[in-house]
């Protein structure tokens, strides 16, 4: 069975194709650091496995894909145009049901006991992040004070859209990184 959402305490650096350099660091602090009394907030992390199934709505990637193979990198208008376009698609295409599912449950296992006042930080963390010739250290979106389930998928949306910022498109193809090759874990982390 494929799994969509993996709690941070369940992660570590072996996870990182699978949620990401910075999703797998969480884990990895969560894990190493509790016994020497340094808490780190926890939380989940949604799998490269939810982002590639959420392209596979409506034929995105392939949409994805026809626009980015005709992008002239150097025009700065089209590239603008079609970092407009495709940020677009992601928020208006549905999160696939077993995804937002997953998320919502795994959403509701956390905030047990916590109130009314319970927020979290919605995280990118790219599976090519960190790695010793390339970073992409910033370029997508972290929304901060999410409550409730309602703003947590959007949220989650806006963050897999920032994967399409002008600045992260040029990052990729001046670093020669295939757009498909580079998927994007959210990490939803206690506030």
């Amino acid at each position: 069975m494929q799994h969509y959402v993996i709690p941070f305490d369940k992660l570590g650096m072996n996870d990182i194709e699978t949620v990401g350099g910075k999703n797998a660091s969480l884990g990895e602090m969560i894990t190493n650091l509790a016994q020497a009394g340094v808490m780190v907030p926890g939380g989940f992390a949604t799998t490269a496995a939810a982002y590639r199934e959420f392209l596979q709505h409506d034929g995105l990637a392939d949409r994805i894909d026809a626009l980015v193979s005709q992008l002239d990198i150097d025009n700065l208008q089209q590239l603008a145009d079609t970092g407009l376009q495709i940020r677009q698609w992601l928020l208006d295409a549905p999160l696939p049901e077993a995804v937002s599912e997953e998320i919502i449950n795994a959403w509701i296992e956390m905030s047990r006991g916590q109130g009314d006042d319970f927020s979290v930080a919605v995280r990118s963390s790219a599976t090519a992040e960190d790695l010793p010739d390339a970073s992409f250290a910033g370029q997508q979106e972290t929304v901060l004070n999410v409550r409730g389930t309602d703003q947590l998928l959007q949220a989650i949306q806006q963050v897999y859209a920032s994967l399409y910022t002008d600045r992260a498109i040029s990052y990729r193809v001046h670093q020669g990184f295939n757009h498909r090759d580079v998927a994007l874990s959210v990490g939803i982390q206690r506030m």
